[in-house]
């Protein structure tokens, strides 16, 4: 009986593979599964990706500078925000402050007032930005020395505003990374389904093969073969759909700054060449123990 197995082998050429049906509706669940779950791999990759570039880029920028309020009646405005500014410039660590002119205010204040608005009549505090030059600058300080020396001045070190927005970014990046192992994870119960179903389906198959010599461990080997060249090539496939919808979408510049692009840059390109192989080796883990399972349950 060995010996029959052997020349079945060898007229197959070599390959116990060829005993899975090549067409039919699990080559088609397992290449289509494949291919989707790896093109949402792709977008949840440029969203970790993205995200950890968006923290580093909000904690870095508003860490660089800070922000002085200078509150006054509006004829002592003007002579509080210079002796203001005659502080900040002998401050250790601080760079050449610069008061913002009306303009600028007025264009800070436009997203909430409306470009209509008389920002000129209102009681709009002068704004002083001051970039950090060095790692001496102590913000806690300045802050107790502008309200000895200047009442009415505020110094913002935007931690209220930087804080939440690096959290929310590196919330999106662990979101990004649990989306990953999801679809793998929902990947790799497709792939087990229809590897019991191809198994159910070739019964008769297995049986008339066991008769012949056929053990458990080389008719699973036959199917983990087929099934993980399905899931690499349905999952390449998807990564290259995945890739060309990513490089479509609008660059840092046509989303205005805001989302800083989500999409790959440089070396990064190259990591979603690792989802095809992280599929095949999904697919052979999972077909391994569909089939190594079903053959175990069914004597």
């Amino acid at each position: 009986m060995r010996a029959l197995w052997r020349g079945l082998l060898h007229s197959e050429g070599g390959s116990g593979d060829r005993i899975v049906p090549p067409t039919g509706i699990t080559a088609q669940l397992t290449l289509f599964s494949a291919g989707a779950m790896a093109f949402l791999a792709v977008f949840a990759l440029a969203l970790a990706l993205a995200s950890g570039r968006l923290a580093e880029r909000w904690s870095s920028e508003l860490g660089q500078s800070v922000t002085v309020r200078v509150s006054a009646p509006a004829a002592e405005q003007e002579a509080r925000a210079q002796a203001v500014l005659q502080i900040l410039q002998a401050t250790p660590g601080a760079g050449r402050p610069r008061l913002l002119s009306e303009d600028e205010v007025t264009e800070l204040l436009m997203p909430w007032f409306g470009p209509d608005m008389p920002v000129a009549a209102l009681p709009v505090p002068a704004l002083i930005d001051l970039p950090i030059a060095g790692d001496d600058f102590d913000a806690e300080g300045l802050r107790l020395r502008l309200e000895a020396e200047a009442p009415g001045a505020i110094l913002d070190d935007h931690t209220q505003w930087r804080r939440p927005l690096v959290s929310a970014a590196s919330r999106l990046r662990v979101l990004g990374a649990v989306s990953l192992l999801l679809i793998a994870g929902a990947s790799g119960a497709m792939i087990a389904l229809a590897a019991k179903a191809a198994l159910a389906a070739n019964g008769q198959v297995i049986r008339v093969l066991r008769l012949i010599g056929a053990r458990d461990i080389t008719i699973a080997t036959a199917f983990v073969r087929r099934f993980t060249r399905r899931a690499a090539i349905g999952a390449a496939a998807g990564t290259l759909l995945g890739m060309g919808a990513v490089a479509l979408l609008p660059d840092m510049s046509a989303a205005g700054g805001f989302l800083t692009g989500l999409g790959f840059q440089g070396w990064g390109w190259l990591l979603p060449l690792l989802i095809p192989v992280i599929s095949a080796a999904v697919g052979f883990l999972a077909t391994r123990w569909a089939a190594l399972t079903m053959l175990g349950a069914v004597r």
